[in-house]
């Protein structure tokens, strides 16, 4: 398997009343030696926000006092949660997770220089699990698609919306359309689209008919026996795209988070060329396996420096924290793996 390095901690909550709960699920994005660090913060009232930090060599040496982005609307008022970020033709885009306090969207605001972002509103469609079941029995899609709507209309009331979270761009247009990778449970999937302004209700429905078309990755794994979702960016390499993810296995102690990878075709990432068997990486320290919610790694930014992928992730819902592997040595696992699957 490939040798993964604890980059250790990199960032502790505050006593700022903005995150003095934990901080975690960081966005990270490289400007020439600078890591840009859009993290989840969570205070002792339970609502996130987003805050900023900046790093070299893993080093803290910026880091403001302030979120940069912060619940304002209605669907959004008890959090902005777990960033993504991807620049895409001159336009940082930075997809959150919306949480009204029962219901969790895609929204998602832009930036020209990462200082100043603009919201652009929700890009989830406002539909039902009740519905949504209704659809997905009739697409090609597993039956777990369905049995999530049973635990969520029990633990949230038969209103409550479709889940969709762990949302990001693909750096880069495929046929001149953006594609957004996405999770509905308990897979990851695509949706091409020209502009932000087709992602109508009825568009998305549509979607929902044929869902099975757009599903990039499915859980296959013991250590995915849950569900997996979308966790950083995905990274063009020569040999495909490159994507961590998380993994969520049900264990007879709860759930355990870990991380994965897999590789997709460069023209067409429905393809995946490559998938791990194991996990990349597992809750093993302390800060990973106690915390605010025990056993976690939740990955969600990466970048690449002098060859190697240093991968940020969230620790038990607490802290930040950092792994680095061998960029080469993960892809050839990867395209070993692909004789495998």
């Amino acid at each position: 398997m490939v040798t993964v390095k604890n980059e250790g901690i990199i960032l502790e909550k505050t006593n700022l009343e903005f995150e003095n709960k934990g901080v975690l699920n960081p966005a990270c994005i490289q400007v020439d030696d600078i890591t840009h660090m859009f993290y989840r913060a969570s205070n002792h009232h339970e609502v996130s926000s987003i805050g900023y930090c900046q790093l070299k060599d893993n080093k803290v040496v910026k880091r403001l006092k302030e979120p940069v982005l912060f619940p304002e609307y209605d669907y959004e008022k008890k959090g902005v949660e777990d960033p993504r970020i991807t620049l895409l033709e001159g336009t940082y885009y930075l997809f959150y997770t919306a949480y009204d306090g029962k219901n969790a969207l895609i929204a998602y605001a832009t930036s020209k220089d990462l200082v100043h972002f603009t919201k652009q509103g929700l890009v989830s469609p406002k539909i039902s699990y009740d519905e949504a079941e209704d659809i997905f029995r009739e697409s090609k899609v597993r039956e777990r698609y369905t049995l999530f709507e049973m635990s969520f209309k029990e633990r949230e009331g038969k209103d409550v919306l479709l889940f969709e979270k762990d949302a990001c761009l693909f750096p880069k247009k495929f046929n001149h359309k953006f594609a957004l990778l996405h999770r509905i449970l308990p897979g990851i999937q695509i949706i091409y689209f020209n502009n932000f302004s087709e992602l109508t209700e009825d568009r998305w429905q549509d979607y929902f008919k044929n869902l099975g078309d757009f599903i990039v990755l499915d859980p296959l794994y013991m250590f995915e026996s849950r569900n997996i979702g979308g966790g950083c960016p995905p990274i063009e390499t020569k040999d495909g795209w490159l994507i961590i993810y998380h993994a969520v296995e049900d264990t007879p102690l709860g759930r355990v988070y870990h991380a994965s990878a897999a590789l997709l075709d460069l023209k067409n990432p429905l393809k995946v060329l490559g998938r791990l068997k194991e996990p990349l990486f597992s809750p093993k320290a302390f800060w990973e396996k106690t915390g605010v919610t025990n056993n976690i790694v939740f990955p969600t930014g990466a970048v690449v420096r002098d060859a190697r992928l240093f991968i940020y992730y969230g620790a038990a819902d607490k802290l930040i924290a950092a792994k680095s592997v061998d960029l080469a040595e993960l892809l050839t696992e990867l395209k070993k793996s692909f004789l495998k699957l």
